[in-house]
């Protein structure tokens, strides 16, 4: 890849006045796609220590699921689609009834997998939590008249012949125009944030964003975009 070229990369990633590196602003697979194996300047090693990547990281290859918990996934995907409110009890039963022989620990961890949650009234859930910043909804009564007026964003898992992977969009709510979108292999906020970055630059900017609905992968830098 080169030094320089490297560098400019790695913007970000030097060391702080404490010593500590700070985080790049980049996924894990994008530092690894920037590693090049054949470079005669950086060894390995040096590229990873450049990214602030580990070197167990750059050579991790990811386990994949059996084919029998693909076709489960597939099959707890058109459930919850058709029944959002069962959980991982509910959903176990129903594979049961199916004549699959499941229990709810494996449920439970494909639907986490997946991103599934039960969607049901929750104890609680009007107050909020200590140290955690309150966001008013702004789009209650409101008529929504004009492109970039509101936009949204959304994540969804899609069953693939040899895996899954999960696809975020940012959509116009007026024109139904998808702005932008991403697939990732992993359930993190980076990829939602490169999509959210190009409805930005390509759309123009939105009087209101409505963002996911799991909220729990947005952070305080989606906030502030």
């Amino acid at each position: 890849m080169g030094r320089s070229h490297l560098n400019r990369q790695c913007v970000g990633s030097r060391r702080s006045s404490t010593g500590s590196k700070k985080k790049l602003p980049a996924s894990v697979e994008r530092k690894r796609a920037w590693v090049d194996g054949d470079d005669a300047e950086l060894s390995v090693n040096q590229q990873c220590e450049l990214l602030g990547l580990s070197r167990s990281s750059f050579y991790y290859e990811p386990a994949r699921e059996s084919p029998e918990n693909l076709a489960l996934m597939t099959l707890i995907d058109r459930e919850y689609t058709a029944h959002p409110f069962r959980g991982s009890r509910g959903m176990s039963a129903w594979l049961r009834d199916e004549g699959h022989a499941v229990n709810r620990k494996r449920v439970q961890r494909l639907m986490r997998l997946m991103g599934l949650e039960a969607v049901y009234p929750k104890p609680k859930l009007s107050i909020g939590g200590a140290g955690h910043k309150m966001y008013p909804y702004l789009l209650r009564d409101v008529a929504i008249k004009r492109v970039n007026q509101v936009w949204s964003t959304d994540i969804t898992y899609i069953p693939m012949p040899n895996g899954f992977m999960y696809l975020t969009a940012v959509i116009d709510w007026h024109s139904r125009y998808v702005l932008s979108w991403r697939l990732s292999n992993t359930l993190d906020v980076e990829f939602c944030l490169e999509a959210l970055e190009e409805a930005l630059r390509r759309g123009g900017n939105p009087v209101l964003l409505e963002p996911s609905t799991s909220i729990h992968l947005l952070d305080t830098t989606q906030a502030e975009l």
